[in-house]
Parts: C-alpha cells; sequence; structure tokens
C-alpha cells in the first residue's frame, strides 16, 4: 500500500441486488481470507458486474501517486496529462466516510460506512485493517 492508500484488499462478489434501481446494483464480497465483508453501490451502466468476479478494492485520501494531500482541490483539480491514482482503475468514487460503528463485546472488528453522493460502501472488518479510515474524504477506487 502506498501513502495515499488507507485500505486495499481483494473481494469476490457473493450477491449482486439489481432489484430496486435501473442503474445502480448493491454487490456484496468477501475477502480472501474471510475477515472482511463489504456492500457497495454502484452504477451498473458504467461498471457491470457478475457474481463470482474478483475486484481489487482501495480506499485512498488522495489521487495523488506521491501520497501529497488534496489540499481541497478534489479530482476536478488534476491537470491534463497528469497521472493519478485512479489511471490504473476502473472505478473511481469520492466520499465521506460518515459513521463507525463497534458491535457490543466484539472489539476486534469494526463498521465502516462511506457515501459517495447517495451510493453507499459498508465495511466489515478487523479493526487492525480499517483503523486508517478514521478519515472525513475518501476515494474508492475498483478495478477488476
Amino acid at each position: 500500500m502506498g501513502d495515499s492508500q488507507l485500505y486495499s484488499d481483494t473481494f469476490t462478489l457473493t450477491e449482486i441486488n439489481d432489484q430496486k434501481y435501473d442503474r445502480v446494483s448493491r454487490l456484496k464480497g468477501n475477502n480472501e481470507n474471510g475477515d472482511t465483508e463489504f456492500t457497495l453501490d454502484v452504477n451498473t451502466e458504467l461498471f457491470p458486474c457478475n457474481t463470482g468476479e474478483h475486484l481489487s478494492l482501495v480506499i485512498a485520501a488522495t489521487l495523488s501517486l506521491d501520497g501529497t494531500k488534496d489540499d481541497g482541490k478534489g479530482w476536478r483539480g488534476v491537470s491534463r496529462g497528469e497521472q493519478t491514482l485512479a489511471d490504473e482503475y476502473d472505478y473511481v468514487c469520492h466520499g465521506k466516510v460518515y459513521r463507525h460503528q463497534f458491535d457490543e463485546g466484539d472489539d476486534e472488528n469494526i463498521k465502516v460506512y462511506i457515501s459517495f453522493g447517495g451510493l453507499l460502501l459498508y465495511i466489515q472488518g478487523p479493526y487492525r485493517k480499517l483503523t486508517p479510515l478514521r478519515v472525513d474524504y475518501v476515494y474508492l477506487l475498483i478495478k477488476r
């Protein structure tokens, strides 16, 4: 993981629910060793998915390859031709971490909730792996 990357893992899609919306599906998956699971709303018009597919998921604080902060400029402040972390991924979103939750009696796992303009990510797993997600704004990057 680079300086800008807060979390990185590979997941297998276990379920896709496309019943509620036309262009949005709710993906569910587990990482390879089974200690982390996620639920993610995704625009399937831009990023179609199939059950059983393997996805590499990264949550980063900045798109800068050297890890320098965005200083509020976000993805729109990137100059043409400038290389960013987003160039290496198929699906990129910018969002806000809005909630952390511990289950009573479970000190080992944490639940993190992130909103990407209404498309939600819920990720649950070991506290030690998800602790870096205690920042306000993050980028979600996914590739096959």
